[in-house]
């Protein structure tokens, strides 16, 4: 049992992610951050400007940059930056933003997770 001096211990959970995301496109030439389509970062609860891990299914390649919104509906998925280099056009990607929350809290927390239909309707799944 660990000792307890009161203090609360915190832990780093997932707090949401988009998973099968496609990308559709990468700048090379821009300062960084990664553009997501503004409705999936509501639905999935992703600030602007958060920091986000963004993993590649397509070559394995992961990296950490910060979300940027772009237009509602767009289905915008763009690597910007030296992150740029990790990502081509039609790569399949997983984001992701994680929360730090006290343990006790965190055992009743559920992530926010947004998967996509044949048609590529993104969709809740339920934790």
């Amino acid at each position: 049992m660990p000792f307890d001096i009161g203090i609360y211990e915190m832990v780093e959970i997932l707090k949401c992610k988009l998973h099968g995301v496609i990308a559709t496109g990468a700048d090379k030439d821009y300062e960084g951050s990664i553009l997501i389509d503004q409705s999936w970062m509501e639905l999935a609860g992703i600030l602007p400007y958060e920091l986000v891990h963004v993993w590649n299914r397509t070559n394995g390649s992961r990296h950490i940059t910060y979300a940027i919104p772009t237009t509602p509906g767009s289905g915008d998925i763009i690597s910007n930056g030296p992150a740029a280099f990790m990502v081509d056009k039609g790569d399949i990607l997983i984001i992701a933003a994680f929360t730090q929350l006290e343990e006790a809290k965190a055992h009743h927390f559920k992530p926010k997770i947004v998967l996509f239909d044949k048609d590529y309707n993104p969709y809740l799944k339920q934790v």
